[in-house]
């Protein structure tokens, strides 16, 4: 076939799509219609409204005692947390009992897994595996599909650059390019190929908007920014969610230059509905419309729903706002009832599309249902993803891989033997399942260690007190083995919503227990388990060999093993700067360089920085280590100048110098060297993760277009500038190995 008409038939294909497409979103359009005008005031207001089971409670719950009797009446649009198929049919069996037979939609928190339970979605991120996290979101879709749920609240794509703050382990870290790439992927995953089909959820990109700049890291915080810093950092990964199609987007708690996301016309109507031309139907966050009041933004409830409506928040989760004010504010003329209508088409366009009004009970199929939810391929692609979420910071004495000819392992600390605890914040906990199918560390080393190998446990310390009765016993046992494994970290309750910390060192004497342990002068591995970056200073200088584990889900004391033994090589990535102390947070790898930077660590005098503390972070953006060692070599530009219309191909050498089988991450760096307004010192703009034999060499392609120079200037302007800018290829933000450079001319 010539390719004329190879590019010809492509063409018609794309053609008769868009025009199915098309067809398709006229009839649903028409059906949306139809049903509007048969439903009453009362109705279109229900459909505004969801609230939560009783069984299982992710909020500050409100009582309704009258919830049967509405969702018999028609005038409830969604639940959540209402988990599995018998109790999904069993509510939806209610609404089949309505005037107009309107579907309920069931929603649930399922940020990373349903019972298949991955990583948490920060050390997915540390992963740097796009397809990896794809597959992980849609293993959750298919298990949370067949129970029964039409809607994940997922993926949380703010971007942050405080640790303290506690929904760290939620979303992709503090930089902008790769939480946008995850965002996509997340969104992806979670919807398949298309909303409709049964094993797809509908995706809810949270929280709109900026909520990781939260003052202070404190939750529910407000939030203090410029709109270019909103545009430039914060938005670009919910720009990327709707770019992937995400079903929904849920508001946030905090304010944004006084006014609460909530009711902030700004960023829901000028941004999000008219400029991005989003289709689909925003949520609020739990309460957060009647929070407004506390806020002191609005004086009540009538108030609080009039201006969230106005705004476009178009589902009011658990405030009863919507519910007891709305049918008076219409009947006043205080709100139009085509503001009504769009919010309630919205919603309704979206049962149609699941296919619920062909079938309201299809995902509520028990068989399918059981046959997901005991799927081995999940746990085998759960025991991968949780493999490469795994962070090498530290391997001085190459004392990793462990040998299997260890005839002693001591396995020390209070994570060892801990179950539910792997699975981290936000995991499903279902009732009618146990948590044999979880697998702790110990089980972990004992299903990879042959029956030569002996393994001794002690449990140290506790997580969070500071009692040192367990010292001895561990010392003890430290000295009868040839390499003693720590694992310590932080409680998997001790990040997550509402668990915001102000110190995130190490807890309890967990870092004391490392330092009687050193010594022993035996070999010793620290295992790091947190939804956070955490500090820990001394272990940190100390100890030559540190993982950091943070919760690795289902498959946590397999993968572990697996990293351990070097049956995976870690290739893992820190998608967060690790800080010091907490005197230098909020800290970032893309900072601007202000008037007088610190030309080195040891600078002190009239610059920025601390004349107590290093200005660097402890490990930097991008940092993990390998068993093996990468060369980089023969860095080349297609040209040296370009204009915003050209492109500039960049191309390098990697090649694996060491002597095991491995994945680099090779990160693409930029830096505008003057801009109308001040630029990072550094902007990751492109990565790719590659797999290399060893003495392989592979050539890697990267390409440079006016996309990867612009930005926001002054006037909110999103355009490139001419001038100069500096390439920078390297394996971190700290460790550039090859640098060029290029002009942008007009």
């Amino acid at each position: 076939m010539s390719r004329f008409t190879m590019k010809s038939l492509l063409s018609i294909v794309l053609l008769l799509t868009g025009t199915l497409l098309f067809s398709q979103q006229k009839s649903i359009d028409s059906k949306v219609q139809a049903l509007l005008k048969k439903m009453t005031l009362k109705e279109k207001i229900g459909q505004l409204n969801q609230y939560s089971g009783d069984n299982t409670v992710t909020g500050p719950m409100t009582i309704n005692p009258n919830k049967i009797y509405e969702i018999k009446q028609g005038l409830l649009g969604s639940m959540l947390n209402i988990l599995g198929t018998k109790y999904t049919r069993q509510y939806q069996e209610l609404a089949m009992q309505s005037r107009l037979k309107i579907p309920l939609l069931f929603g649930q928190d399922v940020v990373h897994g349903y019972k298949t339970t991955f990583p948490i979605p920060i050390a997915e991120t540390a992963s740097w595996d796009l397809k990896a996290i794809e597959l992980s979101a849609r293993i959750a879709a298919t298990e949370t599909a067949a129970s029964g749920i039409h809607w994940t609240f997922a993926p949380m794509v703010d971007i942050t650059r405080d640790p303290r703050w506690g929904r760290v382990m939620e979303g992709a870290g503090e930089d902008t390019y790769l939480g946008s790439k995850c965002a996509f992927a997340r969104v992806k995953g979670f919807q398949g190929n298309k909303l409709g089909d049964l094993n797809a959820v509908m995706a809810c990109a949270k929280h709109f908007a900026a909520y990781g700049a939260a003052v202070g890291g404190r939750e529910y915080n407000s939030v203090d920014i410029s709109k270019r810093m909103l545009w430039e950092t914060y938005l670009p990964p919910f720009k990327a969610a709707v770019d992937a199609g995400a079903a929904t987007l849920m508001n946030s708690f905090n304010d944004i230059n006084g006014i609460p996301a909530t009711a902030n016309k700004y960023i829901q109507r000028d941004i999000l509905k008219q400029k991005w031309n989003f289709k689909g139907f925003v949520v609020s966050d739990w309460g957060s419309i009647g929070e407004m009041i506390t806020h002191g933004f609005a004086k009540d409830g009538k108030e609080a729903a009039l201006k969230a409506i106005r705004a476009g928040s178009d589902m009011d989760m658990e405030s009863n706002s919507y519910r007891n004010n709305l049918e008076q504010l219409v009947l006043e003329k205080k709100v139009p009832l085509k503001l009504i209508d769009e919010a309630v088409s919205r919603i309704l366009y979206k049962k149609f599309e699941l296919g619920l009004f062909d079938d309201p009970y299809r995902f509520s199929n028990p068989v399918r249902e059981q046959k997901e939810l005991n799927n081995p391929e999940h746990f085998k692609i759960a025991r991968e993803m949780a493999s490469k979420s795994i962070v090498l910071l530290k391997n001085d004495s190459k004392t990793l891989p462990l040998s299997k000819n260890n005839k002693t392992i001591a396995f020390i600390g209070p994570m060892v033997k801990l179950k539910r605890a792997n699975h981290g914040f936000w995991a499903i906990d279902l009732k009618e399942v146990d948590s044999t199918y979880i697998v702790s560390q110990w089980e972990g080393l004992v299903n990879k260690v042959g029956e030569n190998t002996k393994l001794l446990y002690a449990k140290g310390c506790g997580i969070t007190d500071q009692n040192k009765a367990g010292f001895q016993e561990a010392i003890d046992v430290a000295n009868l083995a040839d390499v003693v494994i720590i694992s310590v970290g932080e409680k998997w309750n001790m990040s997550g919503e509402a668990k915001s910390r102000s110190n995130i060192h190490l807890p309890g004497v967990q870092e004391e227990l490392i330092k009687e342990l050193s010594k022993t002068g035996k070999p010793i591995v620290v295992l790091i388990n947190a939804g956070r970056p955490l500090i820990f200073n001394w272990t940190a200088d100390n100890v030559p060999t540190i993982l950091y584990t943070w919760w690795l889900g289902s498959e946590a004391g397999n993968a572990i093993a697996d990293v351990l033994f070097g049956d995976y090589n870690p290739s893992a990535k820190l998608p967060m700067s690790f800080p010091r102390e907490e005197g230098q947070i909020p800290i970032y790898y893309n900072h601007f360089n202000t008037g007088r930077p610190a030309k080195n660590e040891e600078d002190k005098n009239y610059v920025s920085a601390y004349i107590d503390l290093a200005n660097s972070p402890k490990f930097p953006f991008g940092f993990g280590l390998s068993y093996t060692s990468f060369e980089y070599t023969n860095l080349k530009l297609s040209n040296t100048k370009m204009k915003a219309n050209e492109t500039i191909e960049v191309t390098l050498n990697v090649s694996n110098t060491g002597k095991f089988e491995g994945e680099e991450v090779v990160q693409l760096y930029l830096h505008d060297k003057v801009g109308s307004v001040v630029r990072p010192i550094m902007e990751l703009k492109d990565f790719q993760k590659i797999k290399l034999q060893v003495g392989e060499t592979k050539s890697v392609k990267f390409i440079i277009d006016n996309s990867k120079l612009a930005f926001y200037n002054e006037k909110l302007e999103y355009k490139s500038e001419p001038g100069g800018f500096d390439l920078l290829i390297g394996t971190s933000s700290a460790d550039i190995k090859l640098k060029s450079g290029f002009e942008l001319n007009n």
